[in-house]
Parts: C-alpha cells; structure tokens; sequence
C-alpha cells in the first residue's frame, strides 16, 4: 500500500509524527510530506484545501491534536473538545472529496468508557462514557470512528482507526503545563535533584493503573497498519501490559538518581481507575506486536532528556 504512494502525515513535527517520518522512510514511498502548524491550522476549511492541493497525498495519516495530561485536561476541555472534532471531521471529508486512496485516523485511549474492563477490547469502546476528566478530547476523536465508518458504508471511502495507548519515549513532551505522566514525572526528579529539593509532588493516589507504548513501536505499528490493514473495526495498538502510578513513579526516580521522599497529592484526580489493551487485533489483522519494555523504553527517555535538557528547559525541543 505505501510503497510508491505519495503520503502526507498530518502533526508530523509532533513527538509521535517525527518517529513516523523515520519510520515512513523505509516503506519507499514516492514522498512523504508534513502538514502541521505555522503552514496549516487544520482547524480552518481553507487550510485543509490548500494542504490538499499541495501535497497532492494518496495517504493521509492524521496524527494532529490538541492534547495535554489531566490538569490541561480540565484546564481547556472546550478546546480540546472543538479543535479535535473540527479537525478530523474536515480532514477526513476533504479527503474523500478529493477520493484519497487511504485515511488513516488515530485515535485515543481517552475514548474508551471510564469502567472498561481490562484488557480493554474495541468491542467495548461504546459501554459507557469516557472517564470525565478527559472525556471532551476522547469522544471528539471517537467521532473519527462514527464519520470513518459511515463514509465507508456510504461511500466506500478506504479510512481506518487506531486507538494508541498512552505514548512515551525519547523527544516526548517534558513541559510541566501540558505533558504527560511518563515526562512530567522524569523532570520532576531531575528538577529536585538540581536544586536539590528532598521530594517531589505526585497528583492521586497511585493506586490507578496505566499501559505505555514506547513511541518507535507506536511509528511501526501505524506503517504496518496503513500498509496492510483495510477494515473499518477499529484497532487497540499498545504494548498489552499495565503498572501502577505508585510503582511507575518508583521505577522513573530509581532510573533517575531521585533518592527523596514522593509526596502523594490525594486532592488531585487520578483518572481512569485502569487502563490496557487487549492488542490480539493488531497482531492478528497485520502481525504487530510491541518489541520495548517499559524499562528499557524508559531509560532511552531518560538519556534523551538528560542529553537535550538544556534545550528543553530553554523551549526548544
């Protein structure tokens, strides 16, 4: 499917796109091209078209969105809400006007009901409502899944969905305001260990469960997706395992040098109770199955972020 295709990755200057612009590089596709922000504001009609007409795409893999951990969660949910909806339902209309050969739509995990059970399966994905701290941003990317199902039903219109897991490797997002779990806690320790602070802050309880997919797994996952899968039920791509807050936290200070105390803030939300993928879909549909431990995965990070913190902290990675 990707060999000789023209594709246009959508977010490719984002954590996740740059992997898979790596990654894209080994499929021989005629050309790979970038539409992301300043060139394209995927939230305006117009700029959808001219990216259209620029990139002249046969694929389109749409990585963008606004997304944030729990506190920019509740700090924007309208936001959220509005830029990814607005997003993927222009994009993937645009694209079946312009009759595109293949839509690639990625998902959340945001977007499962709050009490799913574990291992999460794509036939549960509409039990019940998303966990509500994050539910604005999990169901505006559900409505990929409605909008990708009905133009195929329709109009035989070739797109699929993917529901990544929680994303975390080296070049993640370490900014305190918006960052995820796995970053935020990595600068936490070494925020402590320079300034030599004896404990750290930890939001909830720990008691809630998280699965993370290193982000090379998630870039192979997305190719082998776009090369070989063309059904319309959606597809868990994760790393099948799950951990603790409590003891991911323990892992991240160890494989920091952080030897202090873990404050738990009880006040702060933990989110979804749990959360894990069953990913038989993936292996059985186009053979995926994620290669990196959570440890190993982790100390790449780590050894990214100790190598480029100073670009970090100064805003420029």
């Amino acid at each position: 499917m990707l060999k000789n295709k023209r594709v246009t990755v959508t977010g490719g200057k984002g954590f996740l796109g740059r992997h898979l612009l790596q990654e894209l590089a080994g499929y021989d596709c005629a050309s790979v091209e970038v539409a992301d922000l300043p060139e394209y504001d995927l939230t305006r009609l117009d700029d959808i078209r001219r990216m259209f007409s620029v990139t002249r795409p046969d694929i389109v893999i749409h990585l963008a969105a606004k997304v944030g951990g729990i506190g920019f969660n509740q700090e924007k949910p309208a936001e959220l809400f509005y830029d990814n909806l607005i997003m993927g339902a222009q994009l993937l209309h645009e694209a079946c006007l312009q009759k595109i050969e293949k839509f690639v739509a990625l998902g959340t995990i945001c977007a499962y009901p709050k009490f799913t059970p574990v291992p999460f399966r794509e036939e549960d994905i509409w039990n019940g409502y998303p966990e509500e701290t994050n539910a604005p941003y999990g169901l505006a990317k559900k409505m990929m899944l409605v909008q990708s199902q009905a133009y195929r039903n329709q109009y035989g219109f070739n797109s699929i969905f993917l529901l990544p897991v929680n994303l975390y490797g080296p070049g993640d997002n370490f900014d305190p305001a918006s960052s995820h779990v796995i970053p935020a806690l990595i600068r936490k320790c070494f925020d402590a260990i320079e300034n030599h602070h004896d404990a750290i802050e930890v939001w909830g309880t720990g008691g809630a469960t998280r699965e993370f997919f290193y982000v090379e797994d998630a870039a192979r996952a997305i190719c082998m997706a776009t090369d070989l899968y063309d059904k319309s039920e959606p597809v868990n791509i994760g790393a099948g395992f799950e951990i603790s807050i409590r003891d991911l936290t323990a892992l991240i200070a160890r494989l920091c040098g952080f030897k202090g105390k873990i404050n738990w803030n009880t006040t702060k939300p933990d989110g979804q109770p749990r959360r894990m993928l069953d990913t038989a879909r993936a292996r059985q549909e186009f053979g995926f199955i994620a290669r990196t431990d959570l440890a190993s995965g982790l100390a790449k990070t780590i050894e990214w972020y100790k190598k480029n913190i100073t670009a970090v902290k100064a805003g420029n990675r």
